[in-house]
């Protein structure tokens, strides 16, 4: 494949599909002399091809190994969150048993998923629907605590976000559904937008869905370390730019392309054009672009699409980004060009960590030419203490001196769980399900803090730093 020279084409990519290879022989590939760029499972431009790929063999390995594993127990981990979500489901009380037991023998579904009172694994985890009711339109704090609430919602069902939105936030849902994958050929994206008309102000927020806890294939996204480069862009991540809608012929990012009736539109192009209709009809709103964990990647990421395209009306509009345990999205040369067209823009980027979150630490950053994070980091430690940096404490997540400090502070969030009523009140109530979780921080340290319970209490406890809006 020989991509456009023109400057929405990628110029150079680096493609791994885990399924052309298995486990025996990626480990005969990473031990044998064999050259990266001649195996199946490796799909590259020629000139990538003259580059010496070997040296990133072992990240290679590592990574491919992790989809492998992703891959091989894809249909377990979903029947298992299946299981997990169905009991979480009947346990809520919120399901008639007599009624489940007649489905169960007329051999129709147990329970309605798409009603808006089934909740994802992620809403039993933290069960808050209301907005802080503390934090008001001129708080510095409202945008990003209600950023991070949209964030949590978008993990749910169509019906659950727009009782939320309507019902109990009083605002409107725009738009709400899922998006085209052209590589997957399938709907693999969420999203939705709502209009905020609070005290007058109209802001539209556009919030991307983050990572099921039990989608194989998402987690595949989060560990894989295919790329592309775009002649302006730089190289970033392919598989979020898959996620966003990155079009398979010629490999990129064409301003326009043919609507396909047979299935789900692409994320990017449904969502920019939809805004542009939108704010085409009022010159006083604006929008705000968010999103939690593989969300947060792709909240990123379409702004920068929108300055390849140069959609001055858009950018004109966009406020603010606000991203909660966002991965890494591309190299060196991405972050300088986005760091430079925010500031052209005059678009405000807020990439929010909490503590030892495992996500922001991927991939990871080894490589000059790879991936690197950029914009202001906001980071919290456990007790909600914010603070600007650039980047988070131990950038990436395998330190060994990181160890000791990781595990402690697993130990302290478990043992503040149960402390966290009296201190804040009991919307700040900790159930069973989080402690499980907190349980698992104890052998693996970080991972529970990607969960969205503790960022929302960053925005809501946290000391953020000022001009935050």
């Amino acid at each position: 494949m020989n991509p456009s020279s023109d400057k929405y084409s990628a110029t150079r990519f680096l493609f791994l599909t885990p399924k052309n290879i298995g486990f025996f022989q990626l480990f005969w590939v990473l031990f044998s002399t064999t050259k990266l760029h001649t195996q199946n499972f490796v799909q590259c431009h020629e000139v990538v091809e003259d580059e010496s790929l070997d040296e990133y063999k072992y990240l290679v390995f590592l990574f491919l190994l992790l989809q492998k594993l992703m891959q091989l127990f894809k249909y377990p981990l979903k029947y298992l969150g299946f299981t997990i979500e169905l009991f979480l489901n009947l346990a809520s009380g919120k399901y008639n048993i007599f009624q489940i037991i007649f489905n169960f023998f007329q051999g129709k579904e147990l329970v309605d998923t798409n009603s808006a009172d089934y909740l994802s694994i992620m809403g039993h985890i933290d069960n808050r629907v209301e907005l802080d009711k503390s934090i008001q339109r001129e708080d510095p704090k409202y945008n990003v605590a209600l950023s991070m609430m949209a964030s949590k919602a978008a993990y749910e069902n169509k019906a659950f976000i727009q009782d939320t939105v309507e019902n109990h936030w009083k605002m409107e849902i725009v738009a709400s559904g899922d998006y085209w994958n052209d590589y997957q050929q399938k709907a693999t994206t969420e999203a939705f937008v709502l209009l905020d008309k609070s005290n007058n102000y109209d802001t539209y927020i556009v919030t991307f869905r983050g990572t099921e806890l039990f989608d194989a294939d998402q987690w595949s996204y989060d560990f894989d370390v295919s790329w592309l480069e775009l002649p302006s862009l730089g190289k970033t991540h392919a598989g979020f730019m898959k996620a966003l809608g990155l079009q398979k012929s010629n490999i990129g990012w064409p301003k326009e392309i043919k609507t396909n009736p047979n299935h789900a539109p692409e994320a990017y192009y449904f969502i920019r054009d939809l805004l542009k209709n939108h704010l085409n009809e009022n010159d006083k709103a604006k929008f705000i672009v968010t999103g939690h964990s593989l969300g947060g990647a792709l909240a990123i990421l379409f702004p920068a699409i929108l300055m390849l395209h140069e959609e001055t009306l858009l950018l004109e509009r966009l406020q603010v980004v606000y991203t909660f345990g966002q991965p890494r999205v591309g190299d060196g040369i991405f972050a300088e060009y986005m760091e430079k067209n925010l500031k052209h823009n005059g678009i405000k980027y807020y990439r929010m960590v909490y503590s030892y979150d495992i996500i922001p630490r991927f991939p990871p950053d080894i490589k000059d030419d790879l991936f690197k994070h950029f914009g202001t980091c906001l980071y919290f430690d456990r007790n909600y203490n914010g603070k600007k940096v650039q980047e988070e404490p131990n950038k990436n997540y395998f330190s060994l001196s990181a160890i000791s400090p990781m595990t402690l502070n697993a130990i302290c969030e478990l043992m503040r769980s149960f402390a966290m009523v009296s201190r804040f009140g009991s919307e700040y109530q900790e159930g069973w399900v989080l402690r499980i979780f907190r349980f698992v921080g104890l052998v693996f340290p970080g991972a529970p803090n990607h969960l969205p319970q503790d960022y929302v209490n960053a925005t809501r406890l946290g000391s953020i730093p000022s001009k935050v809006d």
